[in-house]
This record gives structure tokens, C-alpha cells and sequence, in this order.
């Protein structure tokens, strides 16, 4: 088995040689190093030089010595694909693989474990050598909400939602409708699979109606592929169904709202770092600041409004102000024991 600094010798010859290019006039042994340094390997000029003519000696490469510096490059006709990765291929698969497994279709996730395990392998052997590697367990990916434990998923049910999506055809299944508590038999026309955080969601339309709604994928409980072709409306678009707002859970209708509130001055110092909106304006008033800003009605707003509680006062819009002092006061009782003063109020906190 290799050792370490012959596993790092290895490592970097295999980034030398996919760092050339396919034809003349070439790439300077200077700038190799560069390049090799940009990746984590960091050595000489000179030593680059050994390694390119020690190269030569195996693979294809020619070197242009016809004016200084020399370039090196693939012999023309010789293939310069090699297989393998990178080490910023490596990070980049495995800072993905988590991310990518629910969206892909099985047999391009089969394709992928290769690599992902080629990756896994590569990091892991390079780290003691070079400090590239070893950036994946420096760097963090944390969702600023409570962090839940993903729901399972039945892969066989993904798969299935995932092929009716690809082949553009209806999807019969049976799902549990959470704000229901029932079990429901649709007719679906997949239009777009959909990770938010660690829910996997997929945008569909119901038969026989015609809004677009959300679908969680693990709260499929049978799926059967239909010969239908699925009803796709050509006036949809992914980023424009996601930018007005649909992850944000808007109810059916809801659009911009012009909103007024009193807030204190530690949510202030909050949102001139990460503002509402792009016409948010804070100004100083009596023991805090008067905000305003143009924002998406949906439950996201209701449930960061409700995380803020004594941070914010809504003014504006009233029936938005009066539905949160509701759902408030029906938490007020729940935590003291009463009677729920709203019930309704009270089940609307988990929606949808």
C-alpha cells in the first residue's frame, strides 16, 4: 500500500496532467505551480519540470521549447479526459452528495456513488498532506430555524414520484393531508421536485383543478405511475413559482402586502444586516424604530413574526395584526393551562 507522501506525489502528478491543456502553444511549468498551489499542492517550479518530463516518459504530452517559456500540452489526437478527481471535484461532490440524493433519479444516483465514494476516499487519504483536503471539516452548513431530524422517505415512493416527473406523465397516489389528518387518493401532474431544508416537496397540480400546490414526498404513502401524459401549463416556470413565493407557504391568492410595525432596537440592529425587503426602511421612534417594507403574506412571515414575539408590534395590515394577537392569546392558554381561547388560532401555528 502507498504511503502518505507517495499517495500526495500521486495526487498531484494526476492534478499536473488534467491541468493541460489539449493543444499548443501550452501552459508554462510556472504556471502549473500556480495552479497546483490554487489546489492545495504547494511545490516548486522545478519541481513541476521533473514531474512533467517524468510524465512524458508515460502519457502523451509534448512540449512547445520553441520560445521561453516552454509550454506543455496533450499530444494532438491523444485524449486529455482522465478519470479520477480533482481534489476541488472531491470537495465539491461531497459538499453536494447530501443535498443532491433526493433530487436525482435512481439510476443517476447510481451512476454518481462512484464518485462520491471516490471522493470520500480521496479526502480522506490526502488529508494528512495537504491542507486542501481537509477544508471539508472546517466549513458548515447550519439552518438558522430549530433543526429537526429529516423525515424518512421510502425510496421506492421517491423513485417512482421522481420517474413520473422525468417520463412527464400523471402520478395516482394515495397521501396523508397533515391539516386534514387523512389519507387522500390524488391524481397529480408532477411538475418540479423541490428540496427546502431537509423536506423534500414536490410541485404538482390536482386533478381536475389547476393551481399549482406542494406535495411533501414523505408523506406518500402509494404511488402507481399512469400512461396519462402529465398536464403541464407552458406558462409555468420553476423560478418564477419559487420568487413569488411558494416555499414561503402563501396561502392560495396572497400576494405582496405593505407592512407596518413597531419593532425594538435589537431586531432593529438585526435587519439593517439582513433586511425584509429591498424597500425596508427603519425609522427612530419612542423606544424603538417605526418599520416598513413590502413582504410576501405567507405563513413564513406569520411564523418569524411569532418568533419575535416582544420584539414587534404590527400596525398594518390590521387583519394580519388581529390574527397574530389570536394565535398569541391561544398560546398564552395552552401554556397556562386554560381552555384554548382559539383552537383554530392554535392549529394555524402548524400549518400547512
Amino acid at each position: 500500500m502507498p504511503n502518505a507522501s507517495m499517495r500526495s506525489t500521486l495526487s498531484r502528478q494526476w492534478e499536473l496532467l488534467k491541468a493541460l491543456p489539449a493543444r499548443q502553444p501550452g501552459i508554462s511549468a510556472l504556471e502549473l505551480s500556480q495552479r497546483l498551489a490554487e489546489a492545495g499542492f504547494k511545490v516548486s517550479k522545478r519541481t513541476v519540470e521533473r514531474d512533467l518530463v517524468e510524465l512524458s516518459n508515460l502519457f502523451p504530452l509534448q512540449c512547445n521549447d520553441k520560445g521561453t517559456p516552454y509550454g506543455w500540452y496533450w499530444t494532438p489526437g491523444a485524449t486529455a479526459e482522465l478519470p479520477g478527481l480533482t481534489v476541488s471535484e472531491a470537495l465539491t461532490l461531497r459538499m453536494v452528495e447530501d443535498s443532491l440524493r433526493p433530487l436525482l433519479p435512481s439510476f443517476m444516483l447510481k451512476s454518481l456513488e462512484p464518485r462520491f465514494a471516490q471522493a470520500h476516499l480521496k479526502l480522506q487519504a490526502l488529508g494528512p498532506q495537504v491542507p486542501t483536503a481537509r477544508w471539508i471539516d472546517k466549513i458548515a452548513s447550519v439552518p438558522p430555524e430549530l433543526t429537526l431530524l429529516a423525515p424518512e422517505l421510502d425510496e421506492a415512493l421517491l423513485e417512482q414520484i421522481q420517474q413520473a416527473l422525468l417520463d412527464d406523465r400523471q402520478l395516482r397516489c394515495n397521501y396523508f393531508a397533515a391539516h386534514s389528518n387523512k389519507v387522500r387518493e390524488l391524481v397529480l401532474n408532477p411538475l418540479a421536485l423541490i428540496q427546502r431544508g431537509n423536506i423534500t416537496y414536490l410541485a404538482a397540480i390536482t386533478e381536475p383543478y389547476e393551481d399549482v400546490r406542494l406535495y411533501a414526498a414523505h408523506r406518500f404513502q402509494q404511488a402507481e405511475i399512469l400512461e396519462t401524459p402529465s398536464r403541464r401549463p407552458d406558462s409555468f416556470s420553476l423560478d418564477d413559482y419559487i420568487a413569488r413565493g411558494a416555499l414561503q407557504f402563501t396561502s392560495p391568492g396572497a400576494g405582496p402586502i405593505a407592512l407596518q410595525a413597531w419593532i425594538n432596537e435589537d431586531l432593529a440592529r438585526q435587519l439593517r444586516e439582513t433586511p425584509l425587503s429591498s424597500d425596508m426602511e427603519l425609522e427612530p421612534e419612542e423606544d424603538g424604530h417605526r418599520l416598513t417594507a413590502t413582504v410576501q403574506d405567507s405563513w413564513q412571515l406569520r411564523w418569524w413574526m411569532l418568533s419575535q414575539a416582544g420584539s414587534i408590534a404590527v400596525h398594518e395590515p390590521v387583519a394580519l395584526r388581529e390574527e397574530l394577537i389570536r394565535q398569541l392569546e391561544a398560546g398564552l392558554a395552552v401554556h397556562r393551562g386554560l381552555p384554548s381561547l382559539d383552537r383554530h388560532a392554535a392549529h394555524s401555528l402548524h400549518a400547512p
